[in-house]
């Protein structure tokens, strides 16, 4: 596939096409623009395929330009300042199955949690409780050693179940105790 056969490219992208996709979805928050960098994604990828070396798997290599073109894209946007009106707004859209079943793991509090989180964070845990990467893939990914990823996503776990505890106690309730939104 280095030797430019589009072809097999193909393949690789039916294969990654999905999970990056829903990288890019629980990092950035936004079906559209998840699309727009998915697809950059693969192109920057395919450009530079052969710069590709066998020390570490292809999926690392591909989540490792995912991770960097999502947070640029977070950082260049000022992303996080505009994150929590977007998390709380509904796309009118038909839902795709993969949305519905995000829609379902992304409770508005866990949703609330992760927006909290710095960028770096928020991909770190959605990196290996999400898409279920291992440290060691992680490492490859980011550059961060193993044992460092550990404690730091041991800290980001506590500090996400702290604002997911804080939120819940914080959450609307209507005139006959329930919460507003019918959680709980």
């Amino acid at each position: 596939m280095q030797e430019g056969e589009t072809d097999e490219y193909v393949n690789v992208i039916r294969a990654y096409q999905q999970p990056i996709y829903r990288y890019c979805l629980r990092l950035l928050v936004n079906a559209q623009d998840a699309e727009d960098a998915a697809q950059d994604i693969f192109i920057k990828a395919f450009e530079s395929i052969r710069h590709y070396r066998r020390m570490i798997s292809f999926s690392s290599w591909l989540y490792t330009i995912a991770y960097r073109h999502c947070l640029n894209l977070l950082r260049k946007r000022k992303y996080q300042l505009q994150l929590l009106p977007r998390l709380l707004r509904t796309d009118a859209a038909a839902e795709s199955p993969e949305q519905s079943l995000d829609n379902r793991l992304f409770s508005p509090a866990l949703t609330a949690a992760l927006a909290a989180l710095s960028p770096e964070d928020r991909s770190l845990l959605i990196l290996h409780i999400f898409e279920e990467r291992t440290y060691a893939e992680i490492s490859e990914i980011t550059g961060q050693k193993p044992d460092a990823l550990k404690k730091r996503v041991s800290r980001m776990k506590e500090k996400a179940r702290s604002l997911i505890r804080d939120w819940r106690e914080e959450e609307p309730w209507n005139g006959n105790n329930q919460p507003v939104n019918g959680n709980i």
